[in-house]
């Protein structure tokens, strides 16, 4: 465990050495989500004083892409995908085959200490931000939501690592995975909740995304903290945010093992 914390502060250290890049990025990011901010004040203010929306006040709807932003912040894979895939194409994996460290375990606190810079770096733009939105921001919506919202957060957090580390392993096999990499952001960004909330599909739509993980990686803590899942589906909820994480790992674990053999053939 020892030989992690330590890659934890390497991680860190390096991040930190391009914070500047991680403040930048933060500020733009909040270029569409003020576009969208903007674009549902105009739609509630159209249609009159006290409309609700599939279940949502204007209130609700702002403090929902608020609440995008935070747990964006907290859990989003950056640019590890791409890192996972470089160091399979250059070679770079070849001395963890002959070291007592573990590959996926090693990127995973590499993906912790890029989330502990990010977020450092984006404290001060975050406050900013909420201090502007403050009339929206919300408690959360029970006892049960706090308690359980941090839990759905770090099984987002982890189902967003394992699900990119698993479409960076496409590396073994296939030189440049970047189409598979923008396809996979396509799908999450519609079906996962970060355009729009989910309530408003028709809920035929909603429940064929329900068979899918993309709920899971942002909708779910977000649903939890506001009360849109309560009582006995936060507990459904978690169960299958876990099944995700678990069913994830298992699938990075597996085309490891089949890459790892690829890998090994090719180089002889």
């Amino acid at each position: 465990m020892k030989k992690y914390w330590h890659v934890l502060g390497i991680g860190l250290q390096n991040n930190l050495t391009y914070r500047f890049n991680y403040l930048t990025r933060t500020l733009f990011s909040f270029i569409p989500l003020f576009a969208m901010l903007s674009l549902w004040r105009t739609i509630y203010s159209a249609n009159g004083p006290g409309h609700v929306l599939s279940g949502y006040t204007e209130a609700q709807m702002v403090f929902y892409y608020i609440l995008v932003a935070v747990v964006d912040v907290l859990t989003a894979v950056n640019e590890d995908d791409w890192q996972i895939a470089a160091d399979i194409r250059e070679g770079n994996i070849s001395q963890f085959l002959l070291k007592p460290m573990d590959y996926l375990w090693y990127r995973l606190w590499l993906f912790f200490s890029g989330r502990l810079a990010f977020v450092m770096m984006a404290a001060v733009p975050l406050a900013v931000f909420l201090f502007y939105f403050r009339d929206y921001c919300m408690a959360p919506a029970s006892g049960l939501a706090l308690v359980a919202f941090p839990v759905s957060l770090a099984l987002t957090a982890l189902l967003q690592f394992f699900l990119s580390y698993s479409m960076a392993l496409l590396a073994f096999w296939v030189l440049e995975i970047s189409t598979f990499i923008f396809i996979l952001f396509a799908f999450e960004y519609l079906a996962s909740g970060h355009l729009f909330p989910l309530d408003l599909l028709p809920p035929e739509l909603q429940q064929v995304l329900a068979f899918t993980p993309f709920p899971s990686m942002l909708y779910a803590p977000i649903g939890i903290y506001m009360g849109k899942i309560q009582g006995a589906e936060v507990g459904w909820h978690l169960l299958t945010q876990g099944f995700w994480v678990l069913a994830m790992y298992g699938l990075a674990r597996y085309m490891w093992r089949r890459g790892i053999r690829h890998y090994s053939a090719f180089g002889g």
